[in-house]
């Protein structure tokens, strides 16, 4: 599902009930776990990033997935999860309301101590390099260029509503509103300053 939204709140306000509310849960529990994680959306995913790309959590039309940056985690504990890839390091939620937070849980505190030590070694994968294991394409997740659209004065947007009453209504207030101008153009100057007071 790909998104404009720029943060993830405003990710998961757009999503239907069900899937919010997981989605929700799980990046809730990510925050909680894996303290000092950088929380952003990009390629329509949001990426829970530290030392680089660790999670992505991306909400599909009848799934959640989570993209998880170190494999190695995701093998450990492939038998207590269904829906594991392990070639593609990501684990697919299908069941909303059964979600087995508590291995996620330790997949992502497990995905911290791995990053950490990775950052200590220097071997840290690019993101070009995560995006490719997960079989994400950046041009195909990029959101769409937004949309403009050029707005219609409030008497313009009037007549569109009501047709050919609206029409002459909006024509009548324009006749008023020159017709008002003109009149105070011509007063002078004492009957102005009286008319205002």
């Amino acid at each position: 599902m790909i998104t404009t939204a720029t943060t993830v709140g405003a990710y998961l306000r757009d999503l239907p009930p069900d899937r919010r509310v997981a989605m929700a849960r799980v990046c809730s529990m990510i925050r909680r776990s894996a303290r000092g994680v950088r929380e952003s959306m990009r390629y329509g995913l949001a990426f829970y990033e530290l030392d680089g790309p660790l999670f992505a959590l991306e909400s599909g039309r009848r799934h959640m997935s989570l993209y998880v940056a170190e494999q190695e985690v995701v093998l450990r504990h492939k038998d207590a999860l269904a829906g594991v890839n392990a070639a593609r390091s990501f684990i697919r939620f299908s069941d909303f309301n059964r979600l087995p937070l508590d291995v996620v849980e330790k997949i992502v505190r497990e995905s911290v101590v791995a990053r950490r030590a990775r950052a200590a070694n220097g071997s840290i994968p690019t993101q070009t390099e995560l995006l490719k294991l997960w079989a994400i394409k950046e041009h195909a997740a990029q959101a769409p260029q937004a949309v403009s659209r050029a707005v219609a004065p409030p008497a313009a947007k009037a007549a569109l509503g009501r047709g050919a009453a609206g029409k002459r209504t909006a024509a009548r207030t324009a006749a008023l509103r020159r017709s008002n101008a003109s009149k105070v153009s011509t007063r002078s100057a004492p009957e102005r300053r009286s008319a205002r007071s």
